[in-house]
């Protein structure tokens, strides 16, 4: 009917609703299904297309959502007046998941002003299925109560925290208690709350060196006191470096330890995994020199090679202190996160949460409480996993492809958005990536991320990927290769 026609098969990746609905909305655009046209009932087109009628249901809502059909009480849903738009020369192209995007877009306008965009920590915003937040968000301001109105609690939304709980036994395998997780403006404000929370006069932070700039500028502009532990392909190294995270540093400067800050399930920016031994070497010396640990898990989510790494929090829900966002698998513009507390933790940071903001906004919360009931989170993740995993697979042929043996090795597990490339020759700093934005590039050196050890790494770049399509990964990787050819050596 109407010449749909649906790939079946599990590996396509995208569902049969989805399918439905596009080949509708571009029949419609094309002019195929003409003004007013009425569609069939839900229950013809799934007995035609041989589907349940709750498949062929969620399409209709699709269209319905985004306006191209309009529907009433007794009456068929019909197509909305004034929808055909003639198509760009040569059509539009279907990017790798069946998806349409727009012809004859280049690359800069693609990846926002570079040639070449690989910036880290940006998810592919193009994927977001924004019909369903946009319903979700209509539903859940008209279902609020009015004392929902009003201000809130500073620990969050409480259908929300319930929701993260049974989401992260869901994805984790971890249990919480949802009365120990606390909702924030995204990782950001939970790191900054931390910092506040557990600094202790004349004690220091141990933080990763190389590591995030955010957690590095927010200790900094307290003023408060850090060491720098040094990191290698596995994480934070522990062994033999235990004077580091001891209340005496070892050299008789009467140092101590406020807290360890650290990414054990993919290490921000070299990607280490960090193995179960120094794991338990890190938290015997949390529990022998009371300090807590805060552990960053900001995009296991995507992990190619298997299931999500368990995170540090399942050993010591005492000693750890678990920092999460939903950044990287909602929008970043969203900015809820959450923090899950041991209970004597919970006073103090009430008290901070409220004088900094009271709450993160409730409709927001609440919409996005429902996108995990529902289990859309899970579907829009899988979905996004299986996208980003082919990303990273056309990264690194690209790379085998242009630079060959001149890069010496890939770090980084099988997970993420985004890889590092260390290279047989040359060195990477900031002025490299300078360099390179002017001739259109977009990219970091590991080097810019370290704090003592500079030297280490500057033979190391960073690349991300999820936000790039297949092509523009290839012609952004063709770009960066004649760069890189002219000006060896790098120095």
């Amino acid at each position: 009917m109407w010449g749909i026609e649906l790939q079946r098969e599990s590996g396509s990746g995208i569902p049969l609703s989805r399918q439905i609905y596009q080949q509708i909305s571009r029949s419609i655009l094309d002019g195929v299904i003409p003004p007013y046209e009425a569609l069939p009932s839900t229950r013809e087109l799934a007995r035609t297309l041989g589907v349940s009628r709750h498949t062929v249901s969620e399409a209709y809502d699709m269209l319905l959502a985004e306006g191209y059909v309009c529907s009433r009480q007794g009456a068929p849903t019909r197509v909305v007046d004034g929808l055909r738009l003639e198509r760009a020369a040569g059509g539009p192209a279907r990017d790798e998941d069946g998806t349409y995007t727009q012809a004859g877009v280049g690359a800069e306008t693609a990846v926002g002003g570079y040639a070449a965009d690989f910036k880290t920590g940006q998810p592919d915003l193009r994927r977001f299925p924004k019909y369903v937040w946009t319903r979700l968000q209509s539903e859940a301001f008209s279902q609020l109560a009015l004392e929902g109105l009003g201000y809130g609690s500073p620990d969050g939304y409480e259908p929300l925290r319930k929701e993260i709980a049974a989401w992260l036994f869901r994805s984790r395998g971890i249990r919480v208690p949802a009365g120990h997780i606390f909702v924030t403006a995204g990782a950001t404000q939970a790191l900054n709350l931390l910092a506040d929370l557990l600094h202790r006069e004349g004690k220091e932070f141990v933080i990763e060196d190389p590591c995030h700039p955010g957690i590095l500028n927010l200790l900094r502009n307290r003023g408060f006191k850090y060491r720098p532990a040094p990191v290698d392909e596995h994480g934070l190294v522990v062994e033999g470096a235990e004077a580091l995270f001891r209340h005496e540093s070892g050299n008789g400067d009467g140092g101590g330890i406020s807290a360890v800050y650290v990414t054990p399930s993919h290490q921000f920016p070299l990607g280490g995994i960090l193995p179960a031994n120094r794991r338990i070497a890190l938290l015997r010396l949390a529990r022998e020199n009371s300090f807590y640990v805060i552990e960053d898990d900001y995009d296991c989510e995507f992990r190619y090679g298997g299931a999500p790494i368990t995170p540090l929090y399942a050993l010591d829900a005492e000693r750890v202190i678990y920092v999460g966002t939903f950044s990287k698998t909602v929008f970043p513009s969203l900015r809820l996160g959450f923090a899950i507390l041991p209970e004597p933790l919970h006073q103090r940071w009430r008290f901070l949460r409220m004088y900094a903001d009271v709450q993160c906004p409730i409709v927001e919360q609440a919409a996005l409480a429902e996108f995990l009931r529902t289990r859309k989170m899970d579907r829009h993740v899988s979905r996004l996993r299986k996208i980003y995993g082919r990303r990273r697979e056309a990264l690194l042929e690209a790379v085998k492809r242009r630079f060959g043996r001149a890069v010496l090795r890939v770090w980084g597990d099988n997970a993420g958005l985004h890889l590092a490339l260390q290279f047989a020759e040359g060195r990477y700093g900031k002025d490299f990536s300078r360099k390179a934005r002017k001739e259109g590039i977009r990219l970091s050196s590991v080097n810019q991320y370290s704090i003592a050890r500079r030297d280490q790494h500057m033979d190391k770049l960073l690349l991300g990927y999820g936000h790039l399509e297949p092509e523009e990964i290839r012609s952004g990787i063709d770009r960066l290769h004649d760069f890189w050819h002219r000006g060896l050596p790098w120095i």
